[in-house]
């Protein structure tokens, strides 16, 4: 089973399966337009965050939460990003692991919702956040990469 490891996504072995998650996202990207953002340290600090590293042997997959200000002015609101996992590593429910794991961080530094935003093609994708209990909202951000958004509200969910 694999382990989590709190990681700055400016680390080498975070860096590393960025580099990877934004080759292989620019290569299936519709278009070829894709517009890869490395997020900075400063974004997934507690907190407003934390930037995790999913391991078994040698990292296999990451993703972070990190505080969002949304556009109606909410407050306590995490967003979801660059949950990835490498492709050999796939169907095993280990993005469902790192989901909840992420969710379960967000909730322990005060979460009140999560966010996130994904492209229609990551069709794998928006079937977990469906299961877990996003519903899709409408646009709460700039991402040229987005074509969705999801949110999850963790107040009517908390243990």
């Amino acid at each position: 089973m694999p382990t989590f490891r709190i990681a700055s996504p400016e680390d080498a072995d975070a860096h590393a399966v960025l580099v990877d998650y934004f080759t292989l996202r620019a290569a299936e990207f519709p278009g070829g337009n894709y517009r890869p953002t490395y997020p900075s340290a400063a974004a997934f600090l507690a907190p407003d965050g934390v930037f995790l590293l999913l391991e078994e042997e040698a990292v296999v997959g990451c993703g972070g939460i990190r505080r969002v200000g949304m556009p109606d002015g909410e407050s306590d609101v995490f967003e979801i990003k660059h949950v990835f996992l490498r492709p050999e590593t796939r169907g095993r429910g280990w993005g469902r692991l790192l989901l909840d794991e992420l969710e379960a961080r967000a909730r322990a530094l005060g979460a009140e919702a999560l966010v996130l935003d994904t492209h229609h093609t990551l069709e794998a994708a928006g079937h977990l956040y469906r299961n877990s209990g996003f519903v899709e909202i409408p646009r709460y951000n700039d991402n040229p990469n987005a074509t969705r958004w999801y949110r999850k509200d963790l107040e009517a969910t908390r243990a």
